[in-house]
């Protein structure tokens, strides 16, 4: 009896502790989930505040329609209707340029290639994909710029071409590789019932595969939409930085100035409190709000894809007939390129838009008089080419680096500070100072998105309050580079009284990654077995002891691939520490988090825009940063194949 007496209360208060544990962490990963959408709202929220004293000076109106940008000017003028023109501009026509040679590549990979050859090709566009964009924006200053200005005998190459070209080639990694996933995701089933009816390899590809996968190439086509709309660095050093309309407007050898590249050009020498402080934090607004409506808009379409592929859509298809089908179809495909062909007209010119027509004219030609055995080896010659076109533009870029890099490297120069402002002397102190911010960053995001991951996917059912917090990671991760920086300067470094430092550095390159690591992570977690957490609950453990012995173990190698997406993100980015964390030149490494540290995307950038007579060292530190880049992903790789072949075991 008294036995019992003992231990009855040990009975009674052991469940009520790891009740109570179990309400603890999942409050936990609750406000890590959250964190993403107040981030989001408090970035808004705070650059309106920066921004509104320009919105009532200035106006509304004017600030958004005015036709001249010239704070310094007298009187000053703050009209940024240029500024967004240019940037749309860009963009289109980045868009243009990437989205067939992307999509056709991706068709390529997926279906046409080779298992060996896949095996090289795929992985090589992928680690491209983490290439930093100030290294494409000094490629672009060195090469394309001369190469336009030769090629078209204009004073300067720096040129809305330029930048366009240049993005296209910066979006067409990210379109490739997530096009490629979609369509290589399209059941084998859906390939072997076309064939079996007849139909040749290239019907089957366009009229089964593609379609099917049609939801995932448009993400693709969102996130070159978005890395286009939202990138400084390169555009900002070879587009010209003119704000002003193109005159006319198809004037594609104009210089303009985008948005993004306003604010890298102009807030570092802006006095703060003033109203041209004000204006730039208004431009980060209409910035944030343009991606945010990009972004919506996009997830909307998505949406309208996946219910015309099941439920409401099927339903109504089962009332059309084949013909009607085909006839809506084919109509939507003259719409489309309708769209285009406008679009052409308006940007590139009446020369440009009368080569479409004859290109189009010879394709309808083609098709009528071809068949299907000759339109299938004409399909795959193109499909050929524009692998080829982004394979040899790519490692054009890779070869010039490496080959005008390799004389600089030496031991002094990994080892030894710089000297001459950057044209002599090393890089080391830019080498570790990037390291320094990687790692502190990964520190702060890593836990941060997996918490996130495991209540969205373990402790939680899909509902308002999920869809809520998905959505603002996705915004999360629209949000263009330059408003992080932004947004971690006015906040970190002056509201907070950080300075410019490595922690206010490391704090705003989290918050850039951190929506790559909780998608990535979910998306691992939704990969395991449902299966192997109903046996564990089964025999008796709790929520945490399953995730955390059954759950996470195998998700591993996902969330090393999350890692490995930021850190290449981290030790590249240039826009985000451009005003919270960087100098140009120090001989001595950082003795606190609160002093400001060398990094090598930024030392590159000084070097090529502001330092002249420094060209080998240019090229060193772009090689250096490239290999310390892709080394980071290689090194990741290796160690998510070791985690592969542990959990196989």
């Amino acid at each position: 009896m008294s036995d019992d007496s003992v231990s009855l209360p040990h009975k009674g208060f052991k469940p009520a502790a790891r009740n109570f544990k179990e309400a603890l962490i999942s409050s936990l990963w609750f406000t890590c989930a959250v964190f993403a959408v107040v981030i989001v709202f408090f970035i808004l929220i705070f650059l309106l505040y920066n921004g509104y004293p320009a919105f009532s000076t200035i106006g509304l109106p004017d600030f958004l329609f005015g036709t001249t940008w010239n704070p310094t000017g007298y009187p000053s003028l703050y009209g940024i209707f240029p500024l967004i023109i240019d940037t749309l501009l860009v963009m289109a026509l980045a868009m243009l340029i990437a989205i067939p040679l992307g999509v056709a590549s991706a068709i390529y990979i997926s279906e046409l290639a080779h298992k060996n050859v896949k095996a090289i090709v795929k992985p090589a566009v992928e680690l491209l994909a983490g290439i930093p964009s100030v290294v494409f924006g000094f490629f672009g200053l060195v090469i394309l710029t001369e190469l336009l200005r030769v090629s078209f005998n204009v004073p300067s190459g720096e040129c809305w071409l330029a930048g366009s070209i240049l993005l296209g080639i910066m979006a067409l990694p990210t379109i490739v590789s997530v096009s490629e996933d979609a369509i290589s995701s399209v059941p084998k089933e859906f390939r072997e019932g076309s064939l079996a009816t007849g139909a040749t390899k290239w019907q089957t590809i366009s009229r089964v595969v593609v379609p099917a996968a049609l939801s995932g190439i448009t993400a693709a086509i969102i996130l070159g939409i978005g890395r286009a709309i939202g990138e400084t660095m390169a555009v900002l050093m070879v587009t010209g930085n003119a704000a002003v309309i193109p005159s006319p407007i198809w004037d594609v050898l104009s210089p303009v100035r985008t948005l993004t590249a306003t604010l890298g050009i102009e807030m570092g020498e802006v006095s703060v409190g003033s109203l041209h402080y004000s204006a730039l934090f208004g431009i980060a607004v209409v910035l944030l709000i343009i991606t945010l409506i990009i972004n919506l808009t996009a997830y909307k379409i998505l949406g309208k894809i996946k219910a015309g592929q099941t439920g409401v859509g099927s339903s109504v298809r089962r009332y059309l007939s084949y013909e009607t089908s085909d006839a809506l179809k084919r109509y939507g495909v003259y719409a489309m390129a309708a769209i285009a062909l406008l679009f052409v007209f308006v940007a590139a010119g009446f020369i440009a838009g009368l080569v479409c027509i004859l290109a189009m004219l010879l394709w309808y030609v083609i098709r009528q008089k071809c068949n299907p055995c000759q339109l299938q080896k004409g399909a795959f010659a193109l499909l050929w080419i524009a692998i080829g076109v982004v394979l040899f533009v790519l490692g054009c870029i890779i070869a010039d680096i490496v080959i005008n890099g390799l004389p600089a490297i030496s031991w002094g120069f990994l080892t030894s500070p710089p000297t001459n402002l950057g044209r002599g002397g090393g890089i080391a102190p830019a080498i570790i100072g990037t390291l320094y911010l990687v790692i502190g960053a990964i520190l702060v995001a890593l836990p941060l998105g997996i918490g996130a991951a495991i209540y969205l996917n373990e402790y939680t059912r899909e509902s308002r309050i999920t869809r809520s917090i998905r959505t603002g990671v996705d915004l999360l991760n629209g949000t263009p580079s330059i408003v992080f920086g932004l947004f971690g300067f006015a906040f970190l470094v002056l509201y907070l009284k950080f300075g410019v430092s490595l922690l206010a550095g490391q704090v705003t390159l989290a918050l850039m990654v951190l929506p790559t690591m909780i998608r990535t992570a979910e998306e691992s977690l939704k990969n395991v077995p449902m299966s192997v957490r109903e046996g564990s609950l089964a025999l008796g453990a709790t929520k945490w002891q399953t995730v955390r012995s059954v759950v996470l173990p195998p998700a591993v190698p996902g969330i090393i691939t999350g890692t490995i997406l930021s850190i290449g993100r981290a030790a590249g980015e240039t826009a985000p520490i451009l005003f919270t964390a960087v100098v140009f030149s120090t001989r001595t490494l950082p003795s606190s988090e609160l002093e400001p540290v060398m990094a090598l995307p930024y030392h590159l950038y000084i070097l090529s825009t502001n330092v002249p007579g420094a060209s080998q060292n240019q090229y060193g530190t772009a090689l250096v940063l490239l290999v310390l880049v892709i080394g980071l992903y290689l090194a990741a790789i290796i160690v998510r194949r070791h985690y592969h072949m542990k959990i196989r075991w």
